[in-house]
């Protein structure tokens, strides 16, 4: 009877909602993948739950049965083995260790191997910010991609070990510095989903944050031709604001005037700023796309030369924009 009862709810436990629901344990499925990976968390979850109710209820009950009292007799001495027991106990062990290696290695290797016809976006991570950029070159702050369709990330590092993850898709890889690391998902479902970053990597850890938009397979690619040419559409203080707040800069730069790990963009052009080694420098255009292209040869006094290169990841008209967005920092976009 008790048997019984702890099958039962390990069956439960193990049970993924067909809907793709969210569970106690997890939120909605929102790829292919997310059902192997639930059903074997569930199933260790399961394993675990069953036995701990187990052995506590033998213990609990061996505890009163055996307890000392007055006028029980010395117990004589028990057994040394039971063979039989041990066999049965060793051979149940390495059942469900089996089971568990399959299921597991089987939703490893699907996650490790991408579809051919996978649309393959690159990923970079950086103190504390993610960065997509698309085939036709476009970078977003944001993952766009299509639904129903294959998606592959080839990603890197350009500072410290971070660790790329969607609980929804189930998807988490770690993201390193000098190497290219891969996973792939296929979403299900249109919608927002959070990424985290789940590798500690230093003071911004916690915000560094961003969102999976999954859009119906007709939506993404007019989404993408128009994201891609915001700067035609915009003013150059306007598109070099987008630049700011999608290429990083806001997560070092404040515009505010408050202070951040690198200096404020508030106020800063046209500004004379002492740098490491005491000189004298003037903030302007030129200054500027060195301090983009070449970020450690003139670091202002006060800061670390922690700044990672964007040499051929930002295009002169984009630092041409960041620039007029910098300019126009005098006080009004400040106080906004």
């Amino acid at each position: 009877m008790i048997l019984t009862g702890l099958f039962d709810v390990m069956t439960r436990l193990i049970r993924v909602p067909e809907d793709g629901g969210a569970t106690f344990w997890m939120p909605p499925q929102g790829s292919t993948i997310a059902g192997e990976v639930d059903w074997l968390f569930n199933f260790i979850l399961g394993i675990s739950v069953v036995f701990f109710v187990l052995i506590v209820a033998v213990m609990m009950v061996f505890v009163v049965k055996y307890r000392r009292r007055e006028g029980r007799e010395t117990a004589s001495p028990s057994p040394s083995n039971n063979t039989l027991l041990e066999i049965t106990w060793m051979a149940i062990s390495i059942m469900l260790v089996v089971i568990i290696f399959f299921f597991g290695f089987k939703s490893y290797l699907n996650i490790s191997t991408p579809p051919a016809n996978a649309y393959e976006i690159q990923v970079a991570g950086q103190k504390w910010d993610w960065s997509f950029t698309y085939p036709n070159g476009y970078v977003d702050q944001d993952l766009h991609v299509p639904a129903d369709r294959p998606v592959e990330l080839v990603m890197t590092s350009v500072d410290v070990i971070h660790s790329f993850y969607v609980p929804a898709f189930r998807v988490k890889m770690d993201v390193v510095p000098g190497r290219f690391t891969k996973t792939w998902f296929e979403a299900t479902m249109p919608g927002e989903y959070d990424i985290f970053c789940a590798e500690y990597c230093g003071t911004g850890h916690s915000d560094m944050s961003a969102m999976v938009i999954v859009h119906t397979s007709g939506e993404f690619g007019p989404w993408l031709e128009k994201a891609s040419n915001f700067l035609l559409t915009m003013t150059p203080e306007e598109g070099g604001r987008k630049l700011y707040e999608i290429r990083g800069c806001q997560q070092c730069h404040s515009v505010d005037g408050g202070p951040r790990t690198g200096p404020t963009f508030f106020k800063m052009f046209g500004k004379e700023e002492t740098l490491a080694d005491g000189s004298i420098i003037t903030v302007d255009e030129a200054y500027i796309r060195e301090s983009v292209l070449e970020p450690n040869a003139k670091v202002v006094a006060g800061f670390e030369p922690v700044m990672p290169t964007y040499q051929g990841r930002l295009r002169d008209d984009e630092i041409a924009a960041l620039t007029a967005y910098m300019r126009s920092l005098d006080g009004k976009m400040g106080e906004e």
